[in-house]
């Protein structure tokens, strides 16, 4: 009897194996899936999300804010004075750039200065005036004389025309005078607007705004206005600024131009006007990086004049062929 129940048990052994691997292969069967997704879970977290989306995300919620409540003209007129009055105390010994010592030097040295720099026109004007002093001189030069003269200036023939037929107007309309209205030196040739308030601001003390491109370039940085036409940009900077203001104006924002808020890359965490930029951020915002690319006096290099004024801060400009 007793050996029968064993022979009993040993049948139910053989079921209950079956049954536990049945169990194991189920538990494997579901092992794998658990896996991957515990695997998918810690890819997600390790996987890093871009600072550049961030970046994006920010500045998409503060154009929208921007938007849903836009600047007023009167806090644009407070905010863009106030940017004047921080830019004179940047720069107190703002000037013209261009070398000259009477209204026709200027004048020449303004016409020269397109599509080039005032560092490469004040190396090349020193020759140009001590072959021809005057109105009356420049105007009875040899043309291949004078383009062999202001060859380092670019465009040196088309300028040879402008500035030798300005001298000829000069001498036959003016009595060998540089006049001091706008509408008689936008007649001369090669003098529109732009070179006719250079002229009219720092020969004889009439305000006026010069529209070159970095004044464009900033002026539209600061949402002052959208104008593209220099002398649509003009009328509008005329309109937020007393009379008065403009002479300086117009250098202290072409001195910020050169020196700080450049073309293609601003230093804008080396710029003192941050805090009032709607364009902050455009440029290099990091303090040290930014520093490096600051020119001129700013950067502790030369600048443009060969003879700067007294209060100049920074070192004269050398002259051509110099170092």
């Amino acid at each position: 009897m007793k050996k029968a129940a064993a022979v009993k048990k040993a049948p139910a052994a053989k079921k209950a194996a079956p049954a536990n691997q049945a169990a194991t292969k189920k538990a494997a069967a579901t092992r794998p899936a658990t896996k991957p997704a515990a695997k998918s879970a810690a890819a997600k977290k390790a996987v890093p999300k871009p600072t550049t989306a961030k970046k994006t995300a920010v500045k998409n919620t503060v154009t929208k804010n921007t938007a849903a409540t836009p600047e007023s003209h009167l806090a644009m007129v407070r905010r863009a004075r106030r940017i004047n009055r921080e830019l004179a105390e940047v720069y107190p010994y703002a000037h013209p750039e261009l070398d000259f010592r009477n209204p026709f030097e200027l004048l020449v040295a303004t016409v020269l200065s397109a599509q080039t720099t005032d560092l490469r026109v004040n190396q090349t004007t020193p020759a140009l005036f001590a072959a021809y002093p005057t109105p009356e001189d420049l105007a009875a030069a040899d043309p291949e004389a004078v383009e062999e003269l202001i060859r380092p200036t670019g465009f040196f023939r088309a300028k040879t025309r402008s500035i030798m037929g300005l001298a000829a107007a000069l001498r036959d309309d003016f009595g060998g005078n540089v006049p001091g209205r706008l509408d008689d030196l936008v007649k001369l040739p090669g003098v529109g607007r732009k070179t006719a308030n250079v002229v009219l601001g720092n020969a004889f003390g009439v305000p006026g705004i010069t529209v070159d491109t970095h004044f464009g370039r900033l002026v539209r940085r600061w949402k002052w206005t959208d104008e593209e036409d220099p002398v649509k940009v003009e009328a509008v900077v005329a309109e937020i600024f007393p009379k008065s203001e403009w002479t300086m104006l117009s250098h202290r924002v072409v001195f910020h131009g050169r020196r700080i808020c450049h073309a293609r890359k601003p230093a804008c965490g080396a710029c003192p006007i941050a805090p009032l930029c709607p364009a902050y951020g455009e440029g290099e915002t990091d303090p040290e990086k930014a520093k490096k690319l600051l020119k001129y006096e700013k950067g502790g290099f030369p600048g443009q004049r060969l003879a700067p004024p007294p209060d100049y801060p920074g070192l004269p400009a050398p002259p051509l062929g110099a170092g």
